[in-house]
């Protein structure tokens, strides 16, 4: 492999983990303020979906990521407003919603099946496109990767550098002294419920008008799972987020890649890699002989390896709050 092959590889990575990335973001700083939306596996399908039919409709891609954003949007107010205001399980609301826009999907979908639709193409920054291998690694990219990496330094910044961060961590960590400081618990996380899944609705779309061009059943089938993972594995924080979906992007081209090369060898198994690799790294974060594993290694690796490996959830993840 020559140098352009392999920046081109790079590149593909980077690309494919971008929508990723959004929806990482999308879901973290929901989780961050207490909030499980487990239904981003059919959210991303119908926001795909409906992205590519409104920017095909309307001959407007930008159209088509609103659309999409709110298909997220709603499917995480359904969420908030079951929870918070009916008092029914964040999980089981999450897992028929995911049913439901898979489903939906496939249903409102098929008469768009594979037709050629705007897309969202290239941006070569000027100047910085000509440096040396990172001109054409990093700033010469499709849009979608440049909102990726602007989203995920600003939700870094809003969550651990501004007050509206701090109280949405609160509301997640203790919502019960939050709300005693005066913080609306409630209202903060339908906001942010909402915002991540909006978020996530962009992500379905990127898919669609930007990375995997078109429409077809099950276009993003299993990404939204992919997502949950990797916010788990990121600890709940923007920047590792980020990096376990260039993970997941750099497993994803590197089966592209075997795949290319052993033609023999079955699609099916190149295609299980990065599953394999993410139960591999859910193991790796969740489970107590982790702590085992670490203490056999010479002292110097213990406190490295603790921060990077052991991942706690919000303490409120999940739990519903009530005003005492």
């Amino acid at each position: 492999m020559n140098n352009s092959e392999l920046i081109a590889v790079l590149a593909s990575i980077l690309l494919q983990a971008s929508p990723l990335m959004i929806a990482v973001m999308g879901e973290t700083i929901s989780e961050r303020a207490g909030m499980i939306n487990l239904s981003l596996d059919g959210t991303m399908l119908l926001s795909a979906m409906a992205g590519f039919i409104a920017a095909y409709e309307t001959g407007n891609v930008w159209l088509g990521f609103l659309a999409a954003m709110i298909v997220g949007a709603f499917f995480a107010l359904i969420i908030a407003f079951g929870t918070i205001n009916l008092k029914q399980s964040q999980v089981a609301i999450g897992f028929v919603l995911t049913i439901l826009g898979d489903d939906l999907s496939a249903f409102l979908g098929q008469n768009y099946t594979r037709l050629p639709g705007p897309t969202l193409g290239r941006y070569s920054v000027p100047i910085l496109r000509d440096i040396p291998i990172l001109g054409d690694l990093l700033f010469n990219q499709n849009v979608v990767f440049y909102i990726a990496v602007l989203l995920t330094i600003f939700v870094w910044w809003f969550l651990n550098k501004t007050q509206p961060g701090l109280q949405l961590r609160s509301v997640g960590e203790r919502p019960e002294a939050a709300f005693a400081r005066g913080v609306n618990v409630n209202l903060i996380r339908y906001a942010y419920s909402i915002a991540g899944g909006a978020l996530v609705g962009f992500a379905g779309a990127a898919y669609s008008l930007a990375i995997k061009i078109g429409w077809s059943e099950g276009h993003t089938r299993g990404i939204g799972w992919i997502a949950l993972a990797i916010v788990i594995f990121g600890g709940w924080a923007p920047i590792r987020g980020a990096f376990g979906a260039i993970l997941f992007g750099a497993t994803k081209t590197l089966a592209t890649v075997l795949q290319s090369k052993f033609p023999e060898v079955s699609v099916v198994a190149f295609n299980a890699i990065p599953w394999i690799l993410m139960i591999f790294v859910l193991l790796l974060v969740s489970n107590e002989w982790v702590e085992d594993m670490i203490l056999k290694l010479p002292k110097r690796f213990h406190r490295p390896l603790r921060k990077f490996l052991r991942v706690s959830p919000p303490l409120a993840l999940g739990e519903e709050f009530e005003k005492k």
